[in-house]
Parts: structure tokens; sequence; C-alpha cells
């Protein structure tokens, strides 16, 4: 919890606060938009909580932030229930963002054929129980290295298949099923692994049922634009090589794009492709 000391005076006033140790990975904003926004190269409170809904997203920016910058000077105890979160069926936002991820989204995948998760959150013992409650974990699906956190903790408490693609399995050294080149390749039943160098060299998508695409660093939603974003700022492998792995994933079809860093976006498949081919001219 923070200290009201370290409060960000650029927050609203009242109990709900940011405190200026926040790194501004915008997890916060992402679950509690317009609620809480970016000023000074930080996050912070643009009003207070006004309804049921608005203070549920309070907490779940608390739970989400990776350097324990929001609280409550009342220091109340987060309600539960709050994560996993269901963004649609069978697909949830795990909360719980870790730092060593510069506070990346992880998502946790329901299904008949063996749960997944994408990308690690922190280890946190309330997600440990609610993915027992939901199953189990059979695959961590591992988006590219920067966001690995503590998927090997998860791996051994589930005895889970760890994927990573070969060029970055460096960060995985644990990993059981590695991805080479750009094939793509199936993880289990309508589960694919699409690699996409560019962000790092070891870059993959994972698309669930030709609906769900789990994007990691390399493609997400911004809503001020209103469009299809890659982080050109945050390309540590090749723009070009970027450009040239979306461009190919437009021949794969998809509704929704579940970024690692960004937001979260759902389009019918034939404008999700005509934004993500438009996205590649721009590149």
């Amino acid at each position: 919890m923070p200290k009201p000391i370290d409060r960000n005076p650029a927050s609203a006033g009242g109990d709900w606060y940011i405190d200026t140790h926040c790194i501004d990975c915008a997890a916060s904003r992402e679950v509690a938009p317009e609620l809480i926004v970016h000023r000074g190269g930080k996050s912070v409170f643009a009003r207070q909580p006004a309804t049921e809904e608005e203070e549920r997203a309070a907490w779940r920016a608390l739970l989400v932030c990776p350097t324990a910058s929001v609280g409550t000077e009342s220091h109340r105890t987060a309600p539960e229930g709050l994560f996993p979160q269901e963004l649609a069926s069978g697909v949830y936002r795990c909360g719980y963002n870790a730092r060593s991820s510069f506070g990346a989204h992880a998502y946790f995948i329901r299904r008949s054929q063996g749960n997944a998760l994408v990308d690690s959150p922190r280890y946190a013992t309330k997600l440990v129980r609610a993915f027992e409650q939901l199953g189990g974990i059979a695959d961590i699906l591992l988006t590219h290295k920067d966001d690995v956190a503590d998927a090997e903790r998860y791996a051994r408490h589930f005895n889970a298949r760890v994927w990573i693609h070969e060029e970055d399995r460096s960060a995985a050294p644990y990993a059981t099923n590695l991805l080479a080149g750009r094939e793509a390749a199936d993880v289990r039943g309508s589960l694919v692994a699409i690699p996409v160098p560019g962000h790092t060299r070891g870059s993959v998508v994972y698309l669930l049922e030709e609906t769900y695409l789990f994007t990691g660093d390399s493609l997400a939603w911004n809503p001020r634009r209103q469009d299809l974003i890659a982080f050109r700022d945050a390309c540590w492998y090749s723009w070009e090589e970027l450009k040239r792995s979306l461009a190919a994933l437009e021949r794969y079809r998809f509704e929704w794009v579940l970024p690692g860093h960004g937001h979260s976006v759902r389009l019918p498949a034939e404008e999700m492709r005509s934004r993500l081919r438009s996205l590649v001219g721009r590149m």
C-alpha cells in the first residue's frame, strides 16, 4: 500500500490517490479508463469514483498496479472477485501485473481442451486459488522475453507446459515447448501460435478459435486515436520485421486484440483486417 505522504499532487483530491512512484506503465488507466488519466508522465486520478462500477474499477487499478502505487487514505480492504476479470466467455484478464514485465497484462483462458495462461502475472496466492477453482493451467504461452515474470512458478505449481519461441528462450530456459522460425504451430485444439518477429526476435501471438488474438507487445488498440497501433519506440529488434509480421497477420481471422501493453478491443473481423492493413501502410 502506498503512503499518503507520497501522494502525487496531480491526483484528484479525496480518498483514492496514486503516488509518485508510478512507472507510467498505463495498466491502471487501462482497467479504469477516464477515472485514471495520464498527467505529467504519471497515472493519476482525474476524479474520485462516483458509482459502484467506478469504485470496482478503482480497486482493479489498485490490484493491477505493479508498483503498489494506487491506494486509499482510509486503507480499506479490496473486495473479492475482482480478478481474474472475465472479458469474454472463458477469457480473463489476470490482474496482479508484474513490475518485471513493466506492468504488462496477462490473460487466462478457460477451455475444455486445457486451460492456458498467456504471459504471466506476479505470483499471487489469490490468483493461484482462482486458477485452481477454474480447473488449473495446462499451458503457459509466452509472447516474448519481456513478459515472462513468474511463469516458472506457475508452471511448477500446475505442472504446465511452457511455450516460447527459441529466439527468446533465454528468458525461460525451463520452457518445454519451443517454437521456431515463422511457421504457425498448433498448441492445443483451436489454439495456434504465430511467430511475429519485430518487437523482439522471438515475439509470438496466440490465436484462439479464430476470434481472440493475444498480441503481447506487437499490436494494441489506442482509444484516443480509435485505431490499432504498434509501438515504434518500444521495438527492440526490428521495425521492418514487425511491419512484415503484422502484414502476414492479415491472412488470419480474429475479432479481439488482447495486448500486454495498450488497450484491448473487439471489432468485426473484416473491420479488424482493414484496420490492420491501414496500420501496416502507416508503418
